[in-house]
C-alpha cells in the first residue's frame, strides 16, 4: 500500500492532511516527548481518526522522523548560511540574532529537539555523526581561520557554537520559566541586546 501511495502524486486534500497530522504531531511530541506521545492524541489533536493517521504515516516513530528531518533542515540553514568571506563579528551576531529569532517562531520545534537529544538521540544520531558533525567541523574551521588572521580573539569554536545554541534555544526550551522571571519585559528585544554585547565583548579583537 505505502509503494502505491508514494508512486501517485498526492492530491491537495492530501497534501493538507499530512501537513495537519504533522503541526499536530509537533504540539504533541513538542509537550509530552516521544515516549510519552500516543497516536490517539496526535489524531484528537488533528481532528482526524487513528485509522485516517495510519494512511499517511506507518505509526508514531514515522511521524516523529518525519518532523525530525524537516526540523534538521531548517535548524542548520543559519549555521550553512554564515559567510567565510564576510566579517568574522557580523556573520556571527548575525547566525546569533537568527538562532533567537527561530526561538521565538518556532519553540515547538525547538523543544521537539530538546526532547530527542535528552532521550540520546536514537532516531536522530546518523544526522548528528553525519549532516551536523561535518557542518559544525566545516564552521569551527572557518573560525579558527578568523582568528589565525587575527580577525577575532582567540576562542574555542566549538564551545562558542555550544554556546551560541544555549543562550538562544534556552527562550523556547525554557520558556514558562523565563515568561515568570521577565514579566512584564520584551524577552526577545532584551535578550538580543544583550547577546549581541556579550558577544561583541566576547569575540572582538583588542
Amino acid at each position: 500500500m505505502t509503494q502505491a501511495r508514494t508512486a501517485k502524486k498526492p492530491t491537495r486534500i492530501q497534501l493538507r492532511n499530512r501537513k495537519r497530522i504533522l503541526d499536530a504531531a509537533l504540539d504533541v511530541f513538542s509537550q509530552h516527548g516521544f515516549r510519552g506521545a500516543t497516536l490517539d492524541q496526535i489524531a484528537t489533536q488533528a481532528g482526524l481518526s487513528k485509522p485516517n493517521i495510519l494512511y499517511y504515516f506507518e505509526g508514531k516513530e514515522d511521524i516523529h522522523v518525519t518532523l525530525l528531518n524537516q526540523l534538521m533542515d531548517a535548524w542548520l540553514a543559519p549555521l550553512r548560511e554564515i559567510d567565510p568571506k564576510g566579517d568574522p563579528l557580523r556573520e556571527i551576531l548575525r547566525y546569533v540574532h537568527r538562532k533567537l529569532d527561530m526561538s521565538r517562531e518556532f519553540p515547538r520545534e525547538s523543544r521537539l529537539f530538546a526532547n530527542e537529544v535528552l532521550q540520546g538521540a536514537p532516531r536522530m544520531r546518523p544526522h548528528l555523526e553525519t549532516g551536523l558533525k561535518e557542518l559544525v567541523d566545516d564552521t569551527a574551521a572557518v573560525i579558527d581561520g578568523w582568528i589565525a588572521q587575527g580577525r577575532l580573539a582567540p576562542v574555542d569554536p566549538r564551545h562558542l557554537i555550544f554556546s551560541i545554541w544555549a543562550t538562544t534555544q534556552h527562550y523556547a526550551d525554557f520558556d514558562a520559566q523565563v515568561q515568570v522571571l521577565m514579566e512584564g519585559r520584551d524577552v526577545h528585544r532584551d535578550a538580543a541586546e544583550f547577546l549581541e554585547t556579550l558577544y561583541t565583548r566576547m569575540l572582538s579583537v583588542r
